[in-house]
């Protein structure tokens, strides 16, 4: 059976979109929305049904991929008949969400059952102070049991995503790391990016994929390395025994964009080819104005072919993305 691919510039198969479902969220975390961020108003994002409309004509052209993000995507409501709607369509394999796990306990059920294959929960530290300090808000303990009720619907692995920040939370790394030995979880540490207009970035702050796995393995012992899925910007080891991987984003140190699958979609409508620029392309008007299939199609196609090969920022770099974290997605 033909299977239609999306190609940028590059030579790169382009399989993967994910959709911000809201900029909302509720928590501040310091890197991903400055204090004086206001979300869109609700007739500013796209819909429900405009979303489902797109995903229809992105598999026409190769996607088969979809992670719903945010902002927090459960604190947009009924996002579960989303999910239905999308497992439905013919040629989508894969469907995920990126959540702070906030109010993931409430609603870990009805996502499961409407065919939630896979989630990953941003946690950025094991110690509930800290967790105030860092997201502005004391929900510690919701996520904690967002992430229990996660294991006892059925998902595995479970992901944590850690965005690592020297001063702030890299003391914690083998903490997070020996969680992975008796857990089926993915520990995925992320290398802080300079996203959005908060000013507490700073390349002194990035902790590299490197220096993570030494301190770990300095910690915990050797690190065997794990096959990755292709096209995942994560690269994966394992301590001996251990039931769990742990995953390494270095998208400042260790560049992969050569193998970047993926395009995303704001929560007010924009398509942009790569996270780290803020070029992008206005997909809602065309929505909304009833564009047909093909007009859709020509812009995505447009949007992938100018593709950059690479983003360009290192841990030195200043600061290149204007947009901020909760508007593009996690």
């Amino acid at each position: 059976m033909f299977k239609p691919t999306l190609q940028d510039g590059h030579n790169r198969r382009v399989s993967y979109v994910r959709i911000s479902v809201t900029d909302r969220c509720n928590l501040r975390c310091r890197y991903c929305s400055s204090p004086a961020f206001n979300s869109h108003f609700r007739e500013e994002i796209l819909s429900y049904e405009e979303i489902e409309r797109l995903v229809r004509v992105l598999v026409t052209l190769g996607i088969d991929k979809v992670r719903l993000t945010g902002g927090e995507p459960l604190t947009r409501r009924h996002l579960d008949t989303l999910i239905r709607r999308l497992i439905l369509i013919e040629g989508i394999n894969d469907i995920s969400l990126t959540t702070n796990g906030v109010a993931l306990a409430d609603q870990v059920e009805s996502l499961r059952a409407a065919g939630l294959k896979r989630i990953n929960i941003s946690l950025d530290t094991l110690k509930p102070e800290r967790f105030a300090e860092i997201t502005g808000r004391d929900c510690f303990d919701q996520v904690r049991a967002g992430i229990e009720a996660a294991f006892k619907a059925g998902f595995s692995p479970v992901k944590l995503n850690v965005v690592v920040m020297r001063g702030v939370n890299d003391d914690e790394l083998v903490e997070f790391a020996r969680l992975t030995l008796k857990l089926p979880l993915h520990v995925r540490f992320i290398e802080y990016m300079p996203i959005g207009s908060s000013s507490s970035w700073s390349g002194g702050q990035v902790v590299t994929g490197a220096e993570i796995l030494q301190r770990i393995a300095e910690g915990l012992g050797r690190l065997e390395t794990v096959t990755t899925t292709p096209g995942s910007p994560a690269r994966l080891y394992r301590l001996a025994a251990a039931r769990g991987r742990i995953g390494v984003i270095a998208a400042m140190s260790e560049h992969f964009c050569a193998s970047c699958n993926r395009i995303r979609v704001t929560a007010d409508g924009r398509l942009r080819p790569c996270l780290l620029s803020d070029d992008e392309f206005d997909i809602k008007s065309l929505l909304r104005r009833g564009a047909g299939p093909e007009e859709i199609a020509d812009l995505v196609r447009r949007a992938v072919a100018g593709k950059s090969a690479a983003h360009g920022l290192t841990c030195n770099a200043e600061r290149k993305c204007a947009r901020q974290m909760a508007t593009i997605g996690g």
